[in-house]
């Protein structure tokens, strides 16, 4: 028995050590199959037929395109917890909304809707008076100024903007609040029902939820309703650097949007404070959430910023900051209505913020949040399904852990014996410059053909169409780097082995991706969770199949398997490539005239294009052949772009149920120019139009014949921000204006304005102090001479800021009952030798925005606002420019 069992004992290990050689010499003859040219032609059934191929990479896309447009329309995927009521937060909506547009300084904002809002609190107090919380209730309207480096730069003052704030704790007090924050406040001519009134309707109802909770708070909470928001932060300014509640809030929850309904996703947390992301992980009935958005936005791309960051960066506390995204077309807009609000984003949007609020009053942390301060989050959801969380430094360990596997495989192909190592390298090499030569012609090839469809006129046929820019750029990218690897499998490889190049190509792929890793971990972002879901599921998936690949080739169930190891990173690709299209393309259509749109969505879907086509490039080495590929994609650019240029497809849309307008400001303005002693020099008067989107006025003219380049104005670099009345500071992103000759404005409240002193300090500087008298929204524009220079004023933290241009812009807005507008500055006059006494050495401009009340209307207005065709949505006010020299 002994005998025998060592005789089977050394069998096995001579069938093993066999076996081992035979591998030995299957990789061996795989690498030098690349450089024989006399390689006996592989077995058909290795290779996959062209038409299989394609059947399962656009199966396998559609797919996955499917489940996350259903992810993202499911808005209520969980059961509701049934604390939060809908239905009556649906009537808050409809209630503060239908009083229209509200304006900071408007009767509706500052009496309609801060009356209804003190209402419903004290309603709620009544109602909640026997149980174990209280609710205070103050009106705060405060003064004041502060610099910001948003749009390019500029100063922003405020007096006498309205906050309410309301703060419910336990009877027997509280050390330690939540603040929860919205804005009730809307911009010119939308009802704001997404921005912000749906926001401030949830808070409403979860202040009625919490008050009647039979379970005392371990902590309070402050629900700040705010009326300043649209006028670039202020209010939140006013609370958190005024009110005397503000030194006793640990973290804040901000309710945003950016579109109109949909889900809201926290983009972004922080800074630092990982304990505020693992209370939403926890609380969150209906999850969505990413890290991604977060980086992406604090980058500065996205032209839009929250009061998030007056509250993280004049507060020094951390927050959670959510908003809507989807249908930002009409962000913005007349279209912003409660009716295109689904009650489901308002049920979901509630259950989150009541059960996440819940969760952090509840907590230790809050009370002494500057011990858990430190590190950062990787957060990301699946699908809306659950979220996924886990500490930055965790994160780095997974990704090195990822990145060692991808060396250590790579490693060992490199290290092989003979002459294998060596060759595997070189083709290693090879293939990567392979790859980003497609990149790169696909890349190039792409932008020629947006500048193409730009100088041809067609420029943002995507707008409402947006599948054909997927099909158009798409094909482009696609078919050039196909094309690429074709010709590389054609004449560079030649007679190579189809399984080892495609082999190859998986490994030039994974090594892309890991050196993605890499620069991200290095740059410390934890979006590089996901490149390391790019590395880790396909390595794996490609470990477990690489003996079935072996035996049986590239064989349909191999085929099947191998794209089920790249579900779960591609469907969370996939799903943020949705994210990115959702929020750029309608920004795309208020990015202003300088910025061509359709560079910057075809560059979009290349990268789309590059990611997703990373591991795909595996099946075109195992196909039999890519001419019908080519043939497809050659013929979908080609019936793509003759039907662009021929103009089918029309930019606009005014469709009530899926409208996208085009956005146009019209101004009736009048401009009066003063000379050095004070005296009119000169006046005009227009209706002054901006174009928000790169087509210009191309598609209104016809519509509209008088807009034409014979009225096109230019930027005059004498005069204070060109010699009109910009409300913010984007001139140097809407440089297409019209200026169409108008009669006068005569507002009933017309703008005042005087010079209070001058004098001379001892420094040599000149301190002017001046005194305004206007509407509830004013501009203030300086622009030094050259060799002038301001030296101190009374805005902000004293120190002149300047925008891009090296002009001053001050940003003025007031509530109801502001006295006047007083304000000074120092400026450092030239040497004597270079003084000019008799022209001056600074131009002061003002210009009033009459947004409320009979002054926001004229008859000429009126009947040129009727001309305009339906597909395009013109804001307008009345506003005047007046300009002096001193």
């Amino acid at each position: 028995m002994e005998r025998d069992s060592t005789v089977r004992r050394i069998r096995a290990q001579q069938n093993q050590n066999q076996q081992n050689q035979e591998h030995s010499r299957d990789e061996a003859n795989a690498m030098n199959g690349f450089r024989s040219r006399k390689h006996k032609p592989e077995v058909s059934a290795q290779l996959l037929s062209e038409t299989s191929a394609v059947v399962l990479m656009l199966g396998f896309v559609c797919v996955l395109w499917a489940l996350v447009l259903i992810s993202v329309q499911q808005l209520v995927i969980s059961r509701s917890t049934g604390q939060f009521n809908s239905v009556r937060a649906r009537k808050h909506l409809e209630r503060i909304t239908s009083v229209g547009p509200r304006t900071v300084g408007s009767p509706e904002n500052e009496v309609v809707t801060v009356q209804y809002l003190l209402d419903q609190v004290e309603q709620i107090r009544a109602q909640s008076r026997t149980g174990p919380h209280s609710i205070t209730v103050e009106v705060q309207r405060p003064t004041g100024s502060f610099s910001i480096d948003f749009l390019g730069g500029f100063t922003s003052v405020y007096a006498r903007v309205t906050n309410i704030a309301v703060r419910l704790e336990p009877k027997t007090g509280a050390e330690h609040f939540m603040l929860a924050n919205c804005h009730f406040d809307s911009v010119a001519n939308s009802p704001g029902a997404s921005d912000d009134a749906v926001s401030c309707s949830v808070m409403l109802e979860v202040l009625h939820s919490m008050a009647n909770l039979s379970t005392p708070l371990k902590h309070g909470v402050i629900f700040l309703f705010n009326g300043a928001e649209e006028n670039i932060l202020q209010a939140s300014h006013g609370f958190i650097t005024q009110h005397p509640w503000a030194q006793q809030v640990r973290a804040f929850v901000n309710l945003e949007a950016a579109g109109v309904g949909g889900k809201e996703v926290v983009f972004q947390t922080g800074p630092e404070n990982p304990w505020l992301v693992q209370a939403y992980v926890r609380a969150a009935v209906h999850p969505f959430a990413s890290v991604v958005g977060q980086e992406v936005f604090q980058s500065g791309v996205i032209p839009s910023d929250t009061d998030f960051r007056i509250y993280r960066d004049f507060g020094n506390i951390p927050g959670i900051d959510l908003a809507f995204i989807e249908n930002g077309f009409i962000y913005h807009t007349k279209y912003d209505t409660p009716e295109r609000i689904h009650i489901d984003s308002i049920q979901r949007a509630g259950d989150n913020i009541l059960s996440v609020l819940k969760q952090l009053v509840m907590s230790d942390e809050l009370a002494d949040s500057s011990e858990y301060r430190h590190g950062n989050m990787v957060f990301f959801d699946l699908l809306g399904l659950t979220v996924v969380a886990y500490p930055a430094r965790v994160g780095t360990i997974i990704n090195l852990m990822a990145a060692v596997a991808t060396v250590i495989y790579l490693g060992r192909k490199c290290m092989m014996t003979s002459s294998g190592g060596r060759r595997y390298t070189h083709d290693l090499a090879c293939a990567v410059c392979v790859v980003l030569l497609g990149w790169f012609v696909a890349l190039l090839s792409v932008l020629i053909v947006a500048l193409l469809v730009t100088l041809t006129g067609r420029s943002m046929f995507w707008y409402t169409h947006f599948y054909a820019a997927v099909c158009l750029y798409g094909s482009v990218a696609a078919g050039k780097m196909l094309l690429i690897h074709t010709l590389a499998k054609n004449l560079y490889y030649g007679s190579a082995s189809r399984v080892y190049l495609s082999d190859l190509f998986f490994d030039v792929s994974l090594l892309l991706w890991c050196c993605a890793l890499l620069f991200l971990t290095q740059r410390g972002l934890c979006s590089a969770y996901v490149p390391m879901m790019m590395v880790v599921f396909p390595l794996a998936s490609k470990l477990m199949l690489r003996k079935h690949f072996r035996a049986r080739g590239a064989s349909l169930q191999y085929s099947v398997l191998y794209l089920l190891g790249l579900t779960v990173p591609y469907v969370h690709i996939m799903f943020l490539i949705w994210v990115v299209f959702e929020i750029f393309t309608p920004i795309l259509g208020r990015s202003g005239t300088e910025i061509p749109p359709d560079v910057v969505l075809a560059a979009i879907v290349t990268l789309a294009t590059v990611i997703l086509s990373s591991y795909f490039m595996h099946f075109i080495y195992l196909s039999r052949s890519t001419k019908r590929m080519l043939a497809g994609l050659g013929s979908v650019f080609t019936l793509m772009f003759v039907l662009v240029c021929c103009g089918l497809f029309f930019p606009y849309s005014g469709d009530p149920s899926s409208p996208r307008p085009k956005r146009v400001f019209v101004q009736h303005t009048t401009r009066r120019f003063h000379a050095l002693d004070g005296s009119l020099q000169s006046s005009d008067s227009g209706l002054w139009i901006n174009s928000l989107d790169y087509t210009g006025m191309q598609h209104v003219t016809p519509h509209i014949p008088e807009i034409n380049d014979s009225i096109r104005t230019h930027c005059q670099d004498q005069l204070p921000y060109c010699g009109f009345p910009w409300f913010l500071p984007v001139k140097f992103l809407v440089k297409k204006n019209w200026y169409l000759p108008a009669p006068e404005v005569s507002p009933e409240a017309p703008l005042e304005f005087r010079l209070v002193s001058r004098q001379e300090t001892e420094q040599g500087s000149v301190k002017m102090t001046f005194e305004v008298k206007g509407p509830t929204h004013m501009s203030l524009y300086l622009l030094p001479d050259a060799g002038v220079s301001l030296s101190g004023w009374s805005f902000g933290d004293g120190t002149p800021q300047f925008d891009l241009s090296g002009e001053y812009f001050i940003f003025y807005s007031h509530g109801l009952h502001a006295p006047a507008w007083s304000f000074w500055f120092e400026m450092q006059s030239p040497t004597a030798s270079d003084a000019s006494p008799d022209e001056g050495s600074i131009s002061l401009a003002v210009s009033a925005h009459y947004f409320s009340g009979p002054d926001r209307r004229s008859d000429p207005l009126e009947s040129f606002l009727k001309r305009f065709p339906d597909w395009t949505f013109p804001s307008s006010w009345i506003s005047t420019y007046h300009m002096y020299r001193y």
